[in-house]
C-alpha cells in the first residue's frame, strides 16, 4: 500500500477511481484530476507524489484512492491498485487518452455519474483486445446518455418507427428527421441502439453523429489526444479514424 500524508481533515476512504491527468506540482508533488465512481470528477494534490505514489497514480489503472479536504482541490491521503490491468499501448493508448479527455471536458467536478464510470471502466478493458472503433463509439454513446444527453434511436422526429432502409438527418435535442439523401441510414441508427457496432460499414457515419453530439454539448476545440494519435501510432493523416 503506498500513502500519503494527510491534511487532517475527514477522509473519503477508499473510493474507486482512475487518474485521468496528472503533472507535477512544486518541488515533489502531483496535481491529479481523477474520475472516481461515487464522486464523480476530483482534483486532488498528491504530496510527495513523485516519489514511491508516482508508479501508483497511473492513468488507465484502476485504484481505490483516499482523500480528505473541503476544498475545490482535495489532498490525497492514500492509493493503492483496484486489481490489475494490462498497459495499454500504440493506438490503443491513444485511444484511452481520448476517453480521458473527453470526461475531463464533459463532466463537471463532484457530479458523480456510476453509470459513465462504468462505461469507461469497461471500455479500457475493451481497447486490451477489442477493435478501437466500436469500443470508442460505444463509450460515446453511453458517455452522452450518461450525463443527460442521449441519442433517440426509437423513432423519428414524426414519432414513426426508426425504418433500417430509410435515410435520416440527426439534429441535436429532435433526433432523426426524415431526409430522402440524409447522411445516416436507419440501419446505422439501430446498430448504434442494439450495440451492434462490429460491422465497419457503420462506422464512418457513427463517426461523424457522436462527434457532432460530443460538440453540440461540450464544444468544438480541438482534441489533443488526436495529435498524440499521430505521434503513437505512427500515421500522417490529420485525423485518426479511431478518435
Amino acid at each position: 500500500m503506498a500513502t500519503a500524508r494527510s491534511a487532517g481533515q475527514a477522509p473519503v476512504l477508499l473510493q474507486a477511481a482512475y487518474v485521468l491527468h496528472r503533472r507535477p506540482y512544486r518541488d515533489s508533488s502531483l496535481l491529479l484530476e481523477c474520475f472516481s465512481r461515487e464522486h464523480g470528477r476530483l482534483g486532488l494534490v498528491a504530496r510527495g507524489g513523485r516519489g514511491k505514489l508516482a508508479g501508483v497514480l497511473q492513468p488507465f489503472a484502476p485504484l481505490l484512492l483516499s482523500w480528505t479536504g473541503a476544498a475545490d482541490l482535495k489532498t490525497l491521503t492514500q492509493a493503492e491498485p483496484d486489481g490489475y490491468s494490462d498497459p495499454l499501448a500504440g493506438a490503443a493508448l491513444a485511444a484511452g487518452f481520448y476517453l480521458n479527455e473527453l470526461l475531463l471536458r464533459a463532466c463537471a467536478r463532484l457530479d458523480a455519474h456510476p453509470d459513465v464510470y462504468d462505461a469507461y471502466a469497461t471500455a479500457l478493458v475493451a481497447l486490451q483486445g477489442a477493435s478501437i472503433e466500436p469500443t470508442l463509439r460505444r463509450f460515446e454513446r453511453d458517455l452522452l446518455a450518461g450525463l443527460g444527453y442521449g441519442l433517440l434511436l426509437d423513432q423519428d422526429t414524426d414519432g414513426a418507427a426508426i425504418d433500417p432502409a430509410a435515410r435520416y438527418d440527426y439534429q441535436a435535442e429532435r433526433g432523426a428527421v426524415p431526409a430522402r439523401d440524409g447522411a445516416l441510414g436507419g440501419a446505422t441508427l439501430l446498430a448504434l441502439r442494439d450495440d451492434a457496432l462490429d460491422d465497419p460499414a457503420h462506422w464512418p457515419a457513427l463517426k461523424r453523429l457522436l462527434r457532432a453530439q460530443l460538440a453540440w454539448h461540450f464544444g468544438d476545440r480541438p482534441l489533443n489526444s488526436r495529435t498524440l494519435f499521430r505521434a503513437l501510432a505512427g500515421r500522417a493523416q490529420p485525423e485518426p479514424d479511431s478518435a
